[in-house]
């Protein structure tokens, strides 16, 4: 179930049935599922995706550029767009991406937005 949650979040499909649409926009998540009626705005993904999607960028785009000594050379104007395009474009398609699984992660762990209450409760009883 924990796997099958975040490759259906992955697709972009509820993570409770697989088959209604998670997004309703480019990375508005439905209030409920369309199939099956589960309540989708209850996983607070927040900003989960995008700490993973600024992790995988810099990876596959950034640290690369730093192995090439070139690129120290090269004219500015010539480098910032060449790397600048790459970011946007590899960024806007990760990030729905990584929402989808997250909020399948969320899904299979059974984290729901009011547990956040919970926890900091017992943080400011000690």
């Amino acid at each position: 179930m924990f796997l099958q949650s975040m490759r259906r979040g992955l697709k972009g499909r509820c993570p409770h049935c697989g088959e209604g649409k998670l997004f309703r926009a480019y990375l508005k998540v439905s209030p409920t599922c369309p199939a099956c009626g589960h309540d989708l705005a209850k996983y607070p993904a927040d900003d989960g995706p995008a700490y993973f999607t600024i992790l995988m960028v810099g990876h596959l785009v950034v640290a690369p550029l730093l192995l090439f000594p070139a690129i120290w050379q090269v004219s500015p104007w010539i480098v910032v767009p060449s790397t600048l395009i790459p970011l946007t474009v590899i960024s806007l398609l990760l990030l729905p991406l990584n929402k989808g699984w997250f909020i399948g992660l969320l899904y299979a762990l059974g984290v729901k937005r009011g547990d956040a209450a919970v926890h900091t409760a017992d943080v400011a009883d000690r």
